[in-house]
């Protein structure tokens, strides 16, 4: 075996880029949904809680980028309810990175569609969990919140955007996943995401009430969207599977969507207090908090 010394050291610790940071800009969201991982704090009634400081957002991408960063996402709580996200996007188009945006689409005026899309190529995915009112705004909380999420699509359609819709597993909608592709075609949607609820915060609750799937049901589910349901639309349709259960041509084949693909080793998100961590569920999980922006150089964490 001819491997040297450096070699063995890249080996044993390699080294990644920064390619993506995961901005989860606020502690509040506009809507209350029965299954959100996270958990942020209800936020309506001109109530206001806790927002990444634009300041350290924007030192942030500073230290970022001679890592790599080649993008960012931004998500929250509801990213579109911090009150500087006009300047965000303004921010993230100055240095050229590309955008992506996970919203609940309530707050996503025709004016906010077109400065994300002056973004570089942005994609943006939006919360629809069924195709019919009532039950969306039982998992979401808040009245009227399906139209207004409706809304926000056409606005993004509008502008030359294809959002992804995303829907969250449960027992009450899982007889919908094809009328739910039906809505996605009419609003003209380019995507269509199924995912599984996360048993954490209050995704916990909602599997010790039985209100969401089986593994036996999930998999049955994902085999029938796969098989039968892509075929039956242009859409591209993503099921989140976990890698357990992902067939081999899904993990393997065109579009591969396992084994190293997620990208987990070149991401690190930062929460709305400015503490480093894995992703949002630091919120939750103290040990996954890796620093702070305020006395933490970016490159040591």
């Amino acid at each position: 075996m001819n491997t040297t010394r450096t070699d063995f050291k890249e080996t044993i610790n390699p080294k990644y880029s920064l390619n993506q940071i995961y901005f989860y800009l606020t502690e509040g969201c506009n809507l209350a949904c029965r299954h959100c991982w996270i958990a942020p704090k209800f936020q309506a009634n001109g109530r206001e809680y806790p927002a990444l400081d634009i300041e350290l957002f924007k030192s942030i991408i500073e230290q970022a980028k001679p890592l790599g960063l080649s993008g960012v996402k931004l998500t929250g709580g509801e990213p579109l309810l911090h009150l500087r996200i006009n300047d965000i996007l303004d921010h993230v188009k100055a240095n050229d990175l590309r955008l992506i945006i996970e919203t609940n689409g309530v707050l996503c005026t025709p004016e906010l569609a077109k400065k994300i899309k002056e973004n570089k190529s942005p994609f943006v995915s939006v919360s629809i969990d069924s195709p019919d009112a009532k039950t969306h705004e039982w998992v979401r909380g808040v009245e009227g919140c399906f139209d207004k999420a409706k809304e926000g699509i056409r606005n993004l359609v509008a502008v030359g955007l294809k959002p992804q819709i995303i829907m969250t597993l449960m027992r009450c909608n899982k007889d919908s996943l094809e009328e739910m592709v039906r809505l996605a075609e009419s609003l003209g949607a380019g995507s269509v995401k199924f995912n599984i609820v996360q048993p954490t915060a209050r995704g916990e609750d909602m599997h010790k009430q039985n209100e969401t799937l089986s593994i036996q049901e999930l998999v049955s589910l994902g085999r029938w969207a796969d098989d039968v349901l892509q075929g039956k639309t242009k859409l591209r349709l993503y099921y989140h599977h976990t890698p357990a259960f992902r067939s081999l041509g899904k993990m393997y084949g065109e579009n591969p969507s396992g084994c190293g693909t997620c990208g987990i080793l070149g991401i690190l998100g930062v929460l709305a207090n400015g503490s480093y961590a894995l992703c949002g569920i630091g919120e939750s999980v103290p040990e996954l908090v890796f620093g702070h922006v305020a006395k933490d150089r970016l490159e040591d964490v």
